[in-house]
C-alpha cells in the first residue's frame, strides 16, 4: 500500500511539473505579436489583399477603353504572276481609334471599378479586423485552458492527499473501508478532467499556432494575460458607431452604386455611340512618300434600332441585381444590430459574473478547509469533502471562463463596432 501511495505521489509531483516547467526554450509571444505573425503569415489575408490588385487592373483597363487607341500592321509577299515572274508586295497601315459617345457606358464602367478597388480596399481591412479577433479570441483560450489545467491538477494534488489521510485515519482503525474506495474513484475522476484538460489546452494552441500559421509542434509561452478594462459606453452608442464604421455597410453601398450604374450603363443600350478613327497607310515600300500613301479620318455612329429583347432583358437583370444589393444592404445592418447586441450583452453578463464569483472562489476555499479539518477531527463526513471540493473547483473554473469571457466578448464588440478602423488605416499609410 505504501509502495503504490509512493508511485502515485511521484506520479502527481511529475505532473505538477510538466504543467509548471519552465519554458525558456519556448517562443515568447504576447497578443500584439500574435496578432502581428497572422496578419504577416496567414494565406487568407494575402488572398484577400490580392483582390485589391485585381481590382486595380480592371479600373485601368475600364479608363484605358474610354481613351486613344493605336494599332500598326505591316505585311510582306512575294506572288509568281506568270510571264512576269515573281513579284513583291507590301502593305503597311497605322490606325487609332477614340470613343466619342459610348452612352455613358464607358464612364459607368469607370466609376464602377474606381468603387471596386474602394470595395477591395474594404475587404482587406475587415479581414484585418477578423483575423486579429480570431487570434485574440484564440490566444485568450489558450489562456484559459492553461489555467484551468492548473485547477484541475490542483484538485488531483487535493485528492491524492486525501487518499493518503484516509488511507492512515482506515489503518489506525478510526475510518471505514468505503471512505477509502470513495477516495480512490474520486481521485480517479480527477485524473479524467486533467487529462481532458490537458487535451483542451493542445488543441487550442494548435489552433493559435494554425492562425499564425508557424509550425506545429513551436512551443509557445504567452507573455500576456487578463487584464480588466472597464468597457464605457452604451449598446446604443455601439450600435450607431457601428452604422458608421462596420466594412460591410460601406461595402454594401458601395455594391449599391455599382449596380446603380450598371443599371445606366443597360439603358444606354438604347442609345448611339460615336467613335472617331484616323488611319494612314503605303505599299510597296518601307516608308510612305508624296506619291505612295492614303490618309483617312471618319466619325462612325451606330445606333441598334431593335435587338429583339436583349437590351430590355439587360435592364431588368441590372434592375434585379440592384435590388439585391439594397436588400443585402438592409440584411447586414440588421444582422450588425444582433451582433453588436448580443456579444454586447453577452459582455456585460461576464463582466457581472467576473465580480461576483470572486467572492465565491474565497468562500469555497474556507468551506473546504473547514469541512477537511472537520473530517480529520473526526465530526465530517467524506460527502463533505467531496462536496466542498467541487464546490471549490466550480467555482475558480467559473471565475477563468468569466474573466476569459469578458475579454473575448470585449474583443468581438470591438469588432462588431468597427473600432479598429483607425488603426487600419493609419496601417495602410503607413
Amino acid at each position: 500500500m505504501k509502495k503504490r501511495n509512493l508511485i502515485l505521489s511521484a506520479l502527481v509531483l511529475a505532473g505538477s511539473l510538466f504543467i509548471n516547467q519552465p519554458a525558456a526554450d519556448c517562443m515568447a509571444l504576447s497578443l500584439e505579436d500574435a496578432v502581428t505573425m497572422a496578419l504577416k503569415n496567414n494565406p487568407d489575408v494575402l488572398i484577400t489583399r490580392l483582390g485589391e490588385d485585381t481590382a486595380k487592373a480592371g479600373l485601368r483597363q475600364a479608363r484605358g477603353s474610354n481613351s486613344l487607341t493605336w494599332k500598326a500592321s505591316s505585311s510582306l509577299g512575294r506572288s509568281d504572276s506568270g510571264s512576269t515572274g515573281w513579284a513583291n508586295s507590301n502593305s503597311n497601315k497605322i490606325s487609332a481609334s477614340l470613343p466619342l459617345y459610348s452612352g455613358g457606358i464607358n464612364q459607368n464602367n469607370i466609376k464602377s471599378q474606381e468603387l471596386a478597388v474602394d470595395v477591395a480596399r474594404l475587404k482587406t481591412q475587415r479581414k484585418w479586423e477578423t483575423t486579429q479577433l480570431a487570434v485574440i479570441q484564440a490566444y485568450y483560450n489558450v489562456l484559459e485552458a492553461q489555467k484551468k489545467m492548473a485547477v484541475y491538477q490542483d484538485t488531483v494534488d487535493k485528492y491524492q492527499q486525501h487518499l493518503l489521510n484516509v488511507e492512515q485515519l482506515y489503518g489506525a482503525g478510526s475510518k471505514a473501508r468505503i471512505d477509502v474506495l470513495r477516495s480512490q474513484v474520486e481521485l480517479s475522476n480527477a485524473r479524467q478532467e486533467l487529462i481532458k484538460g490537458k487535451n483542451s489546452y493542445d488543441n487550442k494552441l494548435s489552433t493559435l499556432r494554425n492562425l499564425m500559421y508557424i509550425e506545429a509542434q513551436t512551443p509557445l509561452e504567452l507573455t500576456d494575460d487578463f487584464q480588466y478594462m472597464p468597457f464605457e459606453g452604451s449598446v446604443h452608442d455601439c450600435l450607431d458607431f457601428a452604422l458608421q464604421n462596420r466594412r460591410e455597410l460601406l461595402i454594401d453601398s458601395y455594391q449599391v452604386q455599382q449596380k446603380e450604374l450598371a443599371v445606366k450603363s443597360a439603358k444606354a443600350g438604347y442609345l448611339p455611340t460615336v467613335d472617331l478613327s484616323l488611319g494612314a497607310g503605303w505599299s510597296k515600300q518601307m516608308l510612305p512618300d508624296g506619291d505612295n500613301h492614303e490618309y483617312s479620318a471618319a466619325i462612325g455612329i451606330s445606333w441598334n434600332i431593335f435587338d429583339s429583347g436583349v437590351t430590355a432583358g439587360k435592364i431588368d437583370a441590372a434592375a434585379a441585381e440592384l435590388l439585391t444589393a439594397q436588400a443585402t444592404l438592409a440584411k447586414d445592418k440588421n444582422d450588425i444590430d444582433l451582433a453588436v447586441r448580443t456579444d454586447y450583452n453577452s459582455m456585460r453578463e461576464a463582466e457581472e459574473r467576473f465580480n461576483s464569483t470572486q467572492d465565491a472562489v474565497r468562500q469555497a476555499q474556507e468551506d473546504f478547509f473547514i469541512a477537511q479539518e472537520k473530517y480529520r477531527a473526526g465530526e465530517g463526513i467524506m460527502l463533505d469533502i467531496i462536496d466542498a471540493q467541487e464546490a471549490l473547483s466550480t467555482a475558480r473554473q467559473n471565475y477563468i471562463s468569466a474573466q476569459y469571457d469578458y475579454a473575448r466578448y470585449r474583443a468581438a464588440v470591438e469588432s462588431d463596432m468597427g473600432s479598429t478602423a483607425a488603426a487600419l488605416d493609419g496601417e495602410e499609410k503607413g
